[in-house]
């Protein structure tokens, strides 16, 4: 009886020792998750409280140039010898671009040998100074030096400056009327051709 007894309480100890080793291996796996969770947790709120920061933007050795393009400049060009025409006047215009640089020339039929040369100039003073020639004539006077005197330019009414984002980009010059307000009336409506288009 005792064999017995033996023989049937053998099964019941292993069982509870699979039992045991169960739930052993499934707290094991327990802890081990809530450790990997804990890891991470904590990686987490690493990582938040200290953002990495980017490096320094170094500071750029070119600049972006805005320039007026090849049809504005004809466009400005044909408008002015229609305004020319219609105040019968024979002249000539000239656009430069910031640098100073000819962009082009038109001399109307019938106008002056000299009139190419007064109106490269005058744009050539308007967009360096950022005003109509007829405004800074008044700083062309007197007997010593003076602005005047800086090479290219010329302190007669008939240029005008082309701005974009409140700067000059380029100079329109007209030369040829028998007189300056006439030329910058003309080189005004040069400039109306493209005034809605310059950014």
């Amino acid at each position: 009886m005792r064999k017995q007894q033996n023989t049937e309480a053998a099964p019941e100890s292993g069982k509870r020792r699979i039992r045991v080793r169960t739930l052993a291996g499934a707290a094991a796996g327990v802890a081990i998750v809530a450790g990997a969770v804990a890891v991470s947790a904590a990686g987490a709120s690493a990582s938040t409280a200290a953002p990495v920061k980017a490096p320094a933007k170094a500071p750029q050795a070119v600049q972006d140039v805005r320039t007026l393009n090849t049809d504005a400049a004809m466009r400005i060009a044909t408008a002015v010898q229609k305004e020319a025409a219609k105040q019968k006047q024979r002249v000539a215009v000239a656009i430069v671009d910031r640098s100073g640089d000819v962009r082009l020339v038109v001399k109307g039929d019938g106008a002056g040998p000299q009139t190419v040369e007064s109106a490269k100039r005058k744009a050539f003073t308007a967009v360096s100074f950022g005003q109509p020639t007829s405004k800074l004539t008044q700083n062309a006077t007197g007997n010593g030096p003076s602005v005047r005197d800086i090479p290219g330019t010329l302190f007669l009414a008939g240029g005008v400056p082309v701005a974009s984002a409140g700067s000059p980009i380029a100079g329109i010059g007209v030369g040829g009327a028998p007189q300056g307000s006439i030329d910058e009336s003309i080189a005004q409506a040069g400039l109306s051709a493209v005034q809605g288009q310059l950014g």
